[in-house]
């Protein structure tokens, strides 16, 4: 029902936040992540799924459209409920949680208070297709927060080279010297490419 709701951040708490828009108050559950990226703020936009229940319509927020994504399909996974896919959105970056289930990490998962080793089984067995399926995988596997690496990418995609070597490339560069500005980025790139 609702695509996001932007307002006034009236309190804030690393469990939920309350929006102020519209004149009305949204008391809206949130993960560290979202936590993270709310802080020092004073007005956000936040990605909302609605969860209605015969006792309560909740409402969670996300800093962006993939952690979204991410949660809702973690809460396709049988044993998986919305708590329990918040508390793993509060534990790995949802860039963390693909990674994790790629590569098959079981680990990773059991390390989240409350994952097993069946219900970390299930997450990557239930979720490995669907994750490759995810517009912008290569976004959620790249240095996240790194906007010098998503638009060295963007303009290098855009002179026609492939998106997996283009973020290789990228990345080996990043490896190097994580503070180069985009142009720096790209010259070295269209060297190695």
């Amino acid at each position: 029902m609702f695509e996001y709701i932007q307002g006034e951040i009236v309190e804030l708490t690393p469990a939920n936040v309350v929006l102020e828009s519209g004149n009305v108050g949204y008391y809206i559950h949130i993960s560290l992540y979202t936590f993270t990226s709310l802080k020092q703020r004073t007005e956000a936009r936040l990605y909302i799924q609605q969860v209605i229940r015969e006792d309560a319509h909740l409402l969670y927020g996300f800093a962006d459209k993939k952690e979204r994504e991410m949660f809702r399909m973690l809460v396709t996974v049988s044993g998986i409920g919305v708590n329990t896919a918040r508390l793993i959105l509060s534990s790995l970056t949802p860039a963390e949680v693909v990674q994790a289930i790629v590569t098959e990490n079981v680990p990773v998962l059991q390390g989240i208070k409350g994952i097993g080793g069946k219900t970390a089984q299930r997450v990557i067995v239930d979720l490995k297709d669907k994750v490759g399926k995810i517009s912008g995988e290569e976004e959620f596997l790249s240095l996240p927060g790194n906007s010098n690496v998503e638009e060295s990418l963007s303009a290098l995609v855009t002179l026609g080279f492939p998106k997996a070597l283009v973020k290789k490339t990228i990345e080996k560069i990043i490896a190097g010297d994580p503070g180069l500005a985009v142009e720096e980025i790209i010259k070295e790139a269209l060297k190695i490419l």
